[in-house]
């Protein structure tokens, strides 16, 4: 019987802060509220975490960020597309992994001892569900915008004026992909490593 909801926003790097958000299933509230850096923290967590095989996890993909170099470099904005003609694109530097491989081994671990993980990726499921704002990405603006729209539309009470971390916002994101999926109100977008990305 599935009891909580798990959101875990995924930094690309143990520099930048990793979120992670606890929600009960019964009452919708936000029981734990964390930031993390490395993936030994993150592992320590579900090492501790005893409710993980009752709960659904969400975990974002986070994006590659190794530093490339002249045309490579602008290529692989997220923005731009991956040519069907990829044989005259030489993927030198690995310059169409748009995301990282950080944190694969924990979860296909996680996954092997039975519980329930999916990723999904941050600004995809924020325009899904009306979170995404016209501010740049994770400036202050962009941040209290979606702590503001996530207290006031989707009923986190519990969230405190003053303005919080991105990564535990997006965390929170996680939990509410988390309830979409136990409803079934979900599609599989695509395949990361093994585990399905949902939107």
């Amino acid at each position: 019987m599935i009891t909580h909801f798990v959101g875990v926003s995924l930094a690309p790097s143990s520099s930048i802060e990793t979120g992670v958000a606890v929600r009960e299933v019964l009452t919708g509230k936000l029981i734990h509220i964390d930031k993390l850096f490395s993936i030994q923290d993150v592992q320590l967590f579900f090492d501790n975490y005893v409710s993980k095989k009752n709960s659904i996890i969400c975990v974002s993909l986070p994006w590659d960020n190794t530093m490339l170099e002249g045309k490579w470099r602008v290529l692989s904005k997220q923005y731009q597309l991956i040519h069907n003609d990829e044989d005259k694109f030489l993927n030198r530097d690995n310059w169409m992994q748009r995301f990282s491989t950080r944190g694969c081994e924990l979860l296909t671990h996680l996954k092997e001892e039975g519980c329930d993980v999916t990723r999904f990726e941050v600004y995809l499921a924020r325009q899904k569900l009306n979170l995404y704002s016209n501010y740049k990405e994770r400036s202050s603006a962009d941040c209290k915008f979606l702590q503001s729209t996530l207290k006031f539309e989707y009923g986190f009470d519990e969230l405190p004026p003053n303005m919080m971390p991105v990564a535990q916002l997006e965390a929170i994101v996680g939990t509410i992909l988390a309830e979409k999926k136990l409803q079934n109100k979900h599609e599989e977008i695509f395949e990361f490593k093994g585990l399905s990305v949902i939107n």
